[in-house]
């Protein structure tokens, strides 16, 4: 079954529900992908996407929007390249004063055993387990 890739605005009217029309056809495309009937996959871009539009634009709180989206990111039927560096930033970025892309940083440095960073932001301070250097 050959993979149908999901844009950042598809999530967007399902979770938002803002255009009831195109709702209802998004919906019914997440129920076959997890019905088995259409295979579906996105990027974590647009997971990154998807963050930053949900705060800035829709202005939904950053507790509702890191629901929302863990929701999309812990279904199976969902192929999502590093899956599981996307859910585990999502916690960090729950728990800590960092941006997502930050958080998202963190993470993927410890999945590839790295643990110094070259930045001049502060907010890798706080993330355990990273030295912050300043150049």
């Amino acid at each position: 079954m050959r993979k149908k890739f999901i844009d950042t605005n598809i999530f967007l009217r399902y979770l938002t529900k803002d255009d009831p029309s195109t709702y209802d056809k998004c919906r019914e495309i997440f129920k076959k992908g997890i019905d088995g009937k259409i295979a579906l996959a996105t990027s974590g871009m647009v997971i990154a996407e998807l963050i930053w539009t949900l705060l800035s634009y829709y202005r939904v709180p950053k507790a509702n929007a890191i629901e929302k989206v863990s929701i999309i990111v812990t279904t199976e039927s969902l192929h999502i390249p590093e899956k599981d560096i996307i859910a585990e930033a999502l916690v960090l970025y729950s728990r800590k004063n960092v941006d997502y892309i930050d958080a998202y940083n963190a993470v993927f440095m410890k999945y590839h055993g790295v643990d110094e960073i070259y930045s001049y932001d502060r907010a890798f301070d706080a993330i355990e387990g990273i030295k912050r250097v300043e150049p």
